[in-house]
């Protein structure tokens, strides 16, 4: 779910770290996202393939207020989980599957914006999902540039309809 959602709603590390459970909206289909490094607050399009997961893995795993914890201290205060237990499970899943590329969660944010503009997402609606202050770093984050449609969605929803 960790991976599924780096990608699937193109979040920084720090900000899946920092995710509330009620941060999420199942009834919307939206991740609320608070101001962070963009200065602005900001709603992501969530795909029916992560609130599917999210649901079994919130049933299943009941975490307490944050949407991933890691360990609970001695006082019983829920901790989210870490920007280093991020690196780890993504070290973790490469050494799981026949690549040689190295991957990061920036490389699964990159790949979220990139295949939203292969699709057609327009740069300005791309700079609002990533929480850009500016469209300069929009266009200089990404290697492809094409225009299209406003209608924000996440790339989950037509990697499987093919």
């Amino acid at each position: 779910m960790i991976l599924g959602l780096l990608y699937g709603c193109g979040l920084r590390s720090y900000e899946l770290c920092n995710l509330l459970q009620s941060d999420v909206d199942f009834e919307r289909k939206t991740v609320f996202i608070k101001k962070q490094k963009g200065k602005t607050d900001r709603y992501l399009p969530l795909s029916k393939h992560l609130i599917r997961g999210l649901k079994l893995y919130l049933e299943t795993e009941k975490p307490i207020r944050y949407l991933f914890n890691n360990q609970v201290t001695k006082a019983g205060t829920a901790q989210p989980i870490t920007v280093r237990a991020i690196q780890w499970l993504i070290k973790e899943s490469r050494s799981k599957v026949n690549t040689q590329k190295k991957f990061t969660a920036h490389t699964l944010r990159h790949s979220y914006a990139t295949h939203l503009l292969e699709a057609g997402l327009n740069i300005m609606s791309l700079k609002e999902l990533l929480g850009h202050a500016h469209i300069e770093t929009t266009i200089i984050y990404l290697h492809v540039a094409h225009t299209g449609s406003s209608i924000k969605f996440s790339p989950l929803d037509t990697l499987f309809s093919k």
